[in-house]
């Protein structure tokens, strides 16, 4: 089985380090727009260009850090991201006891913290890889795949009963406490980490804030990889604002059944990731990327046809439980191939250049989606992205690349399977 594979006590820490972070953010999960509708009582398009707008100015404050994450120590970048965090997010409920929240504040907020995610996310990418056999990158990174789906599951009904006994910013103080708790848990990993190389050109030049992109266009399976994640990751991205409005405002919902509708299903993610190191030994690599892939875009058309009462809300936690198995097989595996075809001395800047491209599609789709939904309603943006998501499929890669170090898999062969080899 999976989780019996041993990775070692640094990996244990980095491991809990995120869970806390995880199991906190869970039960933050869409703070920042149910703060702007409930406190704030912004409308839709407000609501929209809060989740646009923080994410876009983020990515470009995050252009600059690639290097300098690169070319550094990871644990000391991680520690100073998560304490960024804590400090950031810390000052909402601080403004809101003293009457001074503004939605300027959680714009700002909000860029802040998708910059230091940014930098976080490429500074343990490049740190598993170090950290981790290649043998075992696929399982580790399913660990995390599965820590982060249990912790959706846990955190939003959790946190919609918080908002609803002390207020709306509650969980944002516990998703600020979870990063300074990460960053102790980070501290806790002992041994010496080598200073990155340098690799005979200057680390600052102007050129190297491009590097990543340069990578990930001149490889012909990530290229393919990339530019179908942008779309889905952006499209499924840009309905969480108009369900917030859709369900919470139009349709009468309560903050606990909104969480509720959002959390059960994420139980999907522990069985997406705990499958995907058998499925790849199975069926292959490229079955996945194809097959898992488009399975993934077929649902989100399904909350364009949600009610009121019981119904709805079944509905939403089918389309969501779907989308979510499929991803959580998906994105593991897509994290292995993408560290395995990517050299060491480039991990930081390409995976710093994936989440800006990311972050960069979802405000501009959550943005459109929000305008759409402005002029027309809610529920015809959400119509507009489950029509267009159903044409990603075709981006992705008709064939993938072995990394040169590492063998396809060989047929599933029960217990004795062959382990995976790992990438991101």
């Amino acid at each position: 089985m999976m989780g019996r594979t041993p990775l070692g006590r640094q990996f244990g820490w980095l491991w809990a380090a995120y869970a806390v972070s995880a199991y906190g953010s869970g039960l933050g999960f869409g703070a920042l727009p149910l703060i702007a509708v409930l406190a704030l009582h912004a409308d839709p398009a407000e609501v929209s260009a809060l989740s646009a707008t923080g994410p876009a100015v983020g990515a470009l404050i995050a252009v600059p850090l690639a290097p300098w994450v690169e070319f550094r120590r990871k644990r000391p970048v991680m520690i100073t991201m998560d304490l960024t965090r804590f400090a950031v997010m810390a000052t909402i409920p601080v403004a809101y006891a003293f009457g001074r929240l503004s939605f300027v504040q959680l714009l700002l907020v909000s860029a802040v913290v998708a910059a230091a995610k940014i930098a976080f996310n490429a500074a343990s990418g490049a740190y598993l890889k170090a950290l981790v056999p290649p043998d075992d990158l696929l399982v580790a990174n399913a660990r995390f795949e599965s820590t982060n789906w249990s912790s959706i599951a846990v955190g939003p009904p959790l946190g919609g009963a918080a908002i609803g006994l002390f207020g709306p910013v509650t969980t944002v103080l516990a998703d600020a406490l979870s990063y300074l708790l990460s960053a102790l848990g980070i501290t806790a990993i002992r041994g010496r980490e080598e200073a990155p190389q340098p690799t005979g050109k200057s680390p600052v030049r102007a050129g190297a804030l491009l590097d990543g992109w340069r990578h990930i266009m001149r490889d012909p399976g990530l290229r393919a990889l990339y530019l179908n994640n942008l779309l889905v990751s952006g499209l499924i991205m840009a309905t969480e604002p108009l369900l917030a409005v859709l369900l919470l405002r139009q349709l009468g919902f309560a903050p606990w059944q909104y969480g509720l509708a959002f959390a059960a299903p994420c139980l999907g993610g522990l069985i997406g990731s705990r499958l995907a190191r058998r499925v790849v030994a199975r069926y292959g690599r490229h079955t996945v990327f194809r097959t898992v892939g488009t399975l993934r875009a077929v649902w989100l058309i399904g909350l364009a046809f949600v009610r009121p009462g019981v119904v709805g809300l079944v509905t939403v936690m089918a389309v969501e439980l779907a989308i979510i198995i499929n991803m959580s097989l998906y994105t593991p595996v897509l994290a292995t191939y993408r560290l395995e075809r990517t050299p060491k001395h480039l991990v930081a800047r390409t995976l710093t250049a994936w989440s800006i491209g990311q972050q960069a599609a979802i405000a501009v789709l959550t943005a459109l989606a929000g305008l759409l939904a402005d002029v027309t309603s809610p529920r015809t943006a959400l119509t507009v992205a489950g029509l267009l998501i159903l044409t990603t499929p075709f981006l992705l890669p008709r064939r993938t690349h072995t990394p040169q170090h590492e063998p396809e898999p060989a047929p599933y062969n029960g217990p004795a399977e062959q382990r995976n080899s790992g990438s991101r």
